[in-house]
């Protein structure tokens, strides 16, 4: 990408911008090829989840994610140029569909904010391959028009042009000078709530029956040998006679959840993918690799006691902890197979939601220039703790004893920059909506002691707070 200093134009003002995109259609001319033109400047306080409620449109793509731990969010609308994929080299393609785009952008602005620059979006669904009706495709990027963040107090507004060799200038100056005006004094609107107090909301149960005896049946092949874990989910369908509003559903799940993080990928077509997740997947910052090991989980106590209580006996669980310990030993193998050598904290660590606590255990590593953050990601997606170990042999059987399709649930969502820095999330603790209906989805990993009737009522508790948001 190329870079064009900020005192290559004196002022920040109109003018300077038209002499931009000048230069960015004087190159697109000469490559024969469009350019992106990406102008990054700080802007006043402004909230990303709010602006993103405030111009929703369900018909246009839109990202968002936040982690209230490091004050950081970010989010994104409108595509500039997007690109789906699906089969065994998806990471790769996308990937390589970046990196064209990269080598014809230039930017100018504030590049030394938090966020800056222009970011690429990202979804990936469980499988790499998927029914011809789920919502989303196995792999979907897309450069924003616009993008908005927060990071500690530093707000960063970038906008995305395309500009042909023949594009009209002042039209897209206007454009973007206008955006710029007002996202730096942004003015919220209230989305329309239901005034229906009477509102019924109904729930299906899919498959509860099934998940029982699918649960038996991957303690038979793990007796067998075939595997040593198995992540199996259910599903939640649940109808209202109004709409959901996603990105307020979505509030009040980071409301219960402060300590997750919130997300939600709209694919442009009437249907947001939401969730608050404990799991971070992989995040590069510096050339240093950032993972983490989740699994292992019990339910909160309702006294200080009671709930002391139960996080010690997670810490001892044999159970939990040989579950956590598949999982750490499956990140490790598939990062050393890629060069990278993991460092790894001796114990693992709690981390307590407001209905379920669980282990977790950091893991990271210094990671070479050359090694780009999807090719990472496509090595530890889907990692045992949403699917299984060895993770073919438990892949497969997912595949035979689940009874619906996962689509992006136990997914990776999140985003990477041109500095090949980035961050992505494990789509766990999710919904699916769209108008009036909502599937929620929740998992349970199996190993060898496990038992069918207490990881239904783990799914359980997963759900509670999913479907407290839903209401």
């Amino acid at each position: 990408m190329q870079i064009i200093p900020t005192d290559q134009y004196k002022e920040k003002n109109f003018e300077s911008l038209i002499e931009f995109l000048k230069y960015c259609r004087e190159q697109a001319l000469k490559d024969n090829h469009f350019k992106i033109a990406s102008i990054s400047l700080e802007v006043k306080h402004i909230d990303p989840l709010a602006v993103l409620e405030s111009i929703y449109e369900p018909e246009e793509l839109h990202f968002y994610l936040e982690n209230p731990k490091r004050d950081e969010a970010i989010a994104g609308a409108e595509s500039v140029v997007e690109k789906k994929c699906d089969g065994s080299n998806r990471f790769k393609t996308i990937k390589e569909f970046s990196n064209e785009i990269l080598a014809n952008s230039i930017a100018t602005g504030d590049l030394e904010l938090p966020f800056s620059g222009p970011h690429f979006f990202c979804g990936f669904t469980f499988f790499d391959n998927i029914s011809e009706n789920s919502p989303y495709p196995p792999a979907l990027v897309f450069l924003p028009r616009w993008q908005v963040s927060r990071s500690k107090g530093t707000y960063c507004a970038v906008a995305n042009v395309r500009i042909e060799p023949t594009s009209d200038l002042k039209i897209i100056a206007q454009k973007v000078w206008s955006a710029h005006a007002k996202f730096s004094s942004f003015k919220y609107t209230q989305p329309e709530v239901s005034n229906n107090i009477t509102d019924e909301i109904s729930y299906n149960n899919l498959f509860d029956e099934e998940f029982l005896n699918s649960v038996a049946t991957a303690l038979t092949k793990i007796e067998k040998g075939n595997y040593s874990k198995i992540v199996l989910s259910r599903a939640i369908n649940i109808t209202k006679n109004s709409s959901f509003n996603p990105l307020e559903t979505l509030n009040s799940m980071r409301n219960i959840y402060p300590a997750c993080y919130s997300f939600s990928l709209a694919n442009g077509n009437s249907k947001s993918f939401i969730g608050a997740t404990p799991e971070r997947l992989l995040k590069v910052k510096k050339n240093i690799l950032y993972t983490e090991a989740v699994a292992g989980s019990e339910k909160r106590g309702k006294s200080v006691s009671e709930d002391a209580k139960l996080a010690t006996e997670l810490l001892s669980s044999r159970k939990n902890l040989n579950e956590h310990q598949l999982v750490i030993d499956s990140i490790q193998r598939r990062l050393n197979s890629i060069g990278i050598d993991a460092e790894i904290e001796k114990n693992p660590k709690l981390i307590q939601l407001s209905n379920v606590q669980h282990l977790l255990t950091p893991i990271s590593s210094k990671i070479k220039n050359s090694q780009h953050l999807i090719d990472i990601l496509g090595v530890l997606h889907p990692t045992p703790a949403v699917g299984g170990t060895p993770r073919d042999a438990a892949l497969d059987d997912i595949k035979m004893l689940e009874k619906f399709d996962r689509g992006l649930f136990a997914g990776a969502i999140g985003w990477f920059d041109y500095r090949r820095e980035g961050e992505f999330v494990v789509a766990i603790r999710s919904a699916l909506i769209e108008g009036k209906n909502a599937t929620a989805y929740a998992g349970a990993g199996i190993i060898k002691g496990s038992n069918p009737e207490k990881e239904k009522q783990e799914t359980d508790l997963k759900f509670k707070a999913i479907l407290n948001a839903l209401k």
